[in-house]
């Protein structure tokens, strides 16, 4: 099990440039349950190794970020509050890990915080992939949006990127034992979306 983990974890460094690091943060900053924290700082020890340019993955992850924030401004701008809770409360919201409950939350904290929630929020766990939303339903300017979202995404991933950098100057200590670790984070991560699905079929109930 562990070689195959360290097979999987070497195939994806050697995936891992510019486009796919936008590409997955798109993903992570939509409603698609994906955390940044398998993209950011992985990029960000290929940069220390020279194979990235830190700068760049900074860029393409923030670029990324963005896009997929316009994916989540777009549902709230064109669907409207009705349809977002019930596709929250759909199925596939289920499948996506989504409950009215986290759009509710998510709202309240766009509503508390204003504008700023937009680039605030995007530090907050729970709430970074979802303000969006909000910022839709409210019809946010554009402009605003994307330069609040711009600057907490880049914040976001700055402090990734530092991360990937510090895991660099480790790697001695943490290579021999990198596919127990991917093996237990992988572990952690099923059980958080097992805990996170039955609390959302338990609120179906």
């Amino acid at each position: 099990m562990i070689e195959i983990i360290e097979t999987v974890f070497e195939w994806y460094m050697g995936h891992l440039n510019y486009f796919t690091i936008g590409f997955l943060m798109a993903i992570e900053s939509s409603f698609i349950p994906f955390p940044s924290e398998v993209v950011i700082p992985f990029a960000a020890y290929k940069a220390a190794q020279g194979d990235l340019n830190i700068f760049l993955v900074v860029i393409a992850g923030t670029i990324g970020a963005l896009i997929g924030a316009m994916v989540n401004y777009a549902i709230g701008y064109y669907l409207g509050r009705p349809l977002i809770h019930k596709l929250a409360d759909s199925k596939f919201g289920r499948l996506m890990l989504l409950s009215e409950e986290k759009v509710i939350h998510a709202e309240e904290y766009f509503v508390k915080n204003g504008k700023s929630s937009t680039l605030i929020g995007r530090l907050v766990p729970g709430i970074r992939q979802l303000i969006s939303i909000p910022a839709g339903l409210a019809k946010m300017n554009m402009k605003d949006f994307i330069v609040y979202t711009l600057i907490g995404a880049g914040a976001w991933n700055i402090i990734l990127a530092v991360i990937g950098y510090f895991l660099y100057e480790i790697r001695d200590q943490i290579y021999p034992h990198i596919g127990h670790i991917m093996l237990v984070l992988g572990a952690v991560f099923v059980v958080y979306l097992v805990v996170k699905a039955r609390k959302n079929n338990k609120r179906k109930v």
